[in-house]
Formats: C-alpha cells, structure tokens, sequence
C-alpha cells in the first residue's frame, strides 16, 4: 500500500488536488475532519480544550472555532498547547484508518494534513507531496471566497509554515497557483509516474 502524505499552505489549492487524488481511485483520510471528531462533545479532546482555555471556547455545549482561533491565530504558545491536546488523537485514527484500508485491499493511501511540517509527520509517509502558491495569491483567495480581511488572511499565513519549510520535508512541489485544472493535470501526471499501476483506477 502507497501512502502518501499531502499538505499545501491555507488556499494553495490542497483541496482541490486531495479531491482530485480520490476521483483518481486513492483513499483520502481528511485529517480536518479526524481534528474535528478528536474534539466532538463528549469527548476527552474538548474536555481538555475547555480545561485549557475556559469556557470561553464553548458554545452551546460544542467547540466555538472561531473563539478558539482567535486565541491560536496569534498565540504561538496556545497553538503549541491545542496541538499538544488534539494530535496525539489525530494520529491515531489516522493509523486506524491506515489499519482499514490494508483490511479493504486499498492500494493508495493519500493523508490530506495541513500541518504535516508543522506536526514533524514527514518521514511517516511513502511519498510526501506539497501544494505551494504565492503568498500574495493565497491572500486574494481567502478575501474572495472565505471573507477575510487581508490582515487576517496574513495573520493565517503566518501561523502556518512557510512553503520553504514544506517544500523541504517534499519528495514532490506541486504549483497551485493557477487554475484548478492546470493543479488537476499535475496531479494526473503524479499519479501516472509514481502509482504502482496496480494501485490506480482503470478509466
């Protein structure tokens, strides 16, 4: 089984080439969402969130995020002590599902991990491909289509490693900072030179 681990700064384009990596025939284990089930209600995650940063952080009984990133977004030390909380969680149902899919006979593996360099996983994976983008790039998107602020687009690109710092723990640098098609044909030609035939989805 090929496992390989995607990551790519906020609005790089990593979405849209973890979607395409899934239409091609690979297995996608979203760690966004694995983050968001660490911390559902009821569980240990949010019990120690709370306990950490008060109930500042709740909302009707569930994690308030935006209350939450607004103390992490600028707070080096409380984003060390939510990761501290919440990946140890992550990891292990990331190797859970891993487990699965050797069960189900999946050839491709790709784990879509934001802070792949930030978490020190690079060496954990098969493959490790990167999604970079001008920052100034990155900025526009997030005004137009999330709503942000440029000053608050910044302040995400600067509690995020840099696209140097991915690139160093890569095996593979893929430009988002065209079109998604023009992102979607490199990963098709990814794929076509670093898949065990086996492993890809005949079309």
């Amino acid at each position: 089984m090929l496992r390989i681990g995607l990551t790519g700064g906020i609005a790089a384009g990593k979405s849209t080439a973890s979607a395409h990596f899934a239409e091609l025939g690979a297995r996608v284990v979203d760690h966004d969402v694995l983050a968001r089930r660490a911390v559902e209600p009821g569980s240990a995650g949010l019990v120690d969130i709370v306990r950490e940063f008060g109930d500042r952080v709740l909302k009707d009984g569930a994690l308030d995020r935006p209350a939450l990133a607004a103390i992490v977004f600028n707070d080096p030390g409380a984003r060390e002590r939510l990761n501290a909380i919440v990946h140890p969680s992550v990891y292990a149902m990331g190797r859970a599902a891993d487990r699965q899919a050797r069960l189900d006979g999946v050839q491709v593996v790709v784990h879509d991990i934001p802070l792949l360099a930030e978490s020190g996983q690079g060496t954990g994976f098969d493959l490790v491909v990167t999604i970079a983008a001008p920052d100034d790039v990155r900025v526009a998107r997030m005004i137009d289509s999330r709503g942000l602020t440029e000053e608050q687009a910044r302040g995400r690109l600067a509690a995020q490693a840099t696209d140097a710092q991915r690139a160093a723990i890569a095996d593979v640098v893929l430009d988002g900072s065209g079109t998604a098609d023009r992102l979607r044909a490199q990963v098709d030609e990814l794929w076509r030179t670093h898949v065990p035939t086996q492993g890809r989805r005949k079309r």
